[in-house]
């Protein structure tokens, strides 16, 4: 899918939302990479194979007061 040079990291790659952006949405909660990926809001993702990541927020995160 990817077209950009050097090529964006694949769906399947460890590193995949390091891809760049084509098409973001924020008021639906989502944005899709050129990788193919989905990337909502809350962290989770959709690969092109339909296969789900869970959400992957940081745990430890220090709320200021």
């Amino acid at each position: 899918m990817c077209q950009h040079q050097p090529p964006c990291p694949t769906a399947d790659s460890a590193d995949r939302e390091a891809a760049l952006l084509v098409a973001h949405h924020p008021e639906q909660g989502w944005s899709l990479l050129c990788n193919g990926v989905l990337v909502f809001e809350d962290t989770g993702e959709l690969l092109p194979d339909g296969q789900i990541i869970a959400p992957h927020r940081p745990l430890d995160v220090v709320r200021a007061a």
